[in-house]
């Protein structure tokens, strides 16, 4: 699992950052709202830990922001801020939960359980394919890139999705000639060289993490690096 904490008080951050380490989880810091709306909308993560007093942006405009951009990564607000307003503005602002500071570790770690599994079941429900911060709806035939709208022709988002449901597997121009055009390969055209960099163009080209590899001699990988 991977999980952004975004929290201005370094202790805190760093004590947070430990414990979630301990549970074999992957964890990135950012100490203030402009920080961490970047860090939301370029990666991937599975659960987004907000406090809400939080310089430059606050926790809930940074929540707001991060829904109205299409970002759907459940966000646990963390804070001291505990009257049933506060609460209320948490949710309204696009928050799935919200703990008190101070807090039992035991608690957070559950309830960050729950989210993660939560966000799982509904990505697999609405057919959602994911790496890195790239989603590919299969029922609304959309695809988003932190938070951004993708344009696509059919072919392009086919494409796509082949790689993405082969991600980390080198494919080779005969597999994906007779898994997405239906065809034999023709060694004489470059047609999917060619709709590949249409691909690179619209996926990765604005982005700081690249997705679609060339293996020399071999083919195509789908893979974060």
């Amino acid at each position: 699992m991977k999980i952004l904490i975004v929290e201005d008080e370094p202790k805190l951050a760093g004590f947070l950052k430990r414990g979630l380490e301990e549970q074999s989880w992957e964890v990135e810091l950012a100490y203030d709202g402009q920080v961490g709306k970047k860090m939301a909308a370029n990666y991937r993560f599975d659960v987004i830990i907000l406090d809400v007093n939080l310089p430059l942006l606050n926790g809930y405009d940074l929540a707001r922001q991060l829904r109205h951009d299409g970002l759907a990564t459940p966000i646990l607000f963390l804070t001291a801020l505990g009257t049933i307003d506060d609460k209320l503005d948490g949710f309204e602002a696009g928050g799935d939960d919200y703990l008190v500071k101070p807090f039992e570790f035991r608690e957070l770690i559950a309830r960050i359980k729950v989210l993660s599994q939560r966000n799982s079941n509904r990505e697999q429900s609405n057919q959602i394919l994911s790496l890195a911060d790239l989603e590919l709806n299969l029922d609304e035939k959309v695809a988003r890139r932190g938070g951004n709208r993708i344009d696509l022709t059919a072919k392009e988002f086919a494409l796509l999705e082949y790689l993405m449901r082969n991600k980390g597997r080198v494919v080779s121009r005969v597999d994906i000639a007779e898994q997405v055009w239906d065809i034999r390969f023709d060694t004489g055209t470059n047609v999917i060289d060619v709709y590949i960099n249409f691909l690179r163009k619209k996926v990765d080209k604005d982005y700081p993490t690249k997705l679609i590899h060339t293996v020399v001699g071999m083919g195509y990988i789908f893979k974060e690096e």
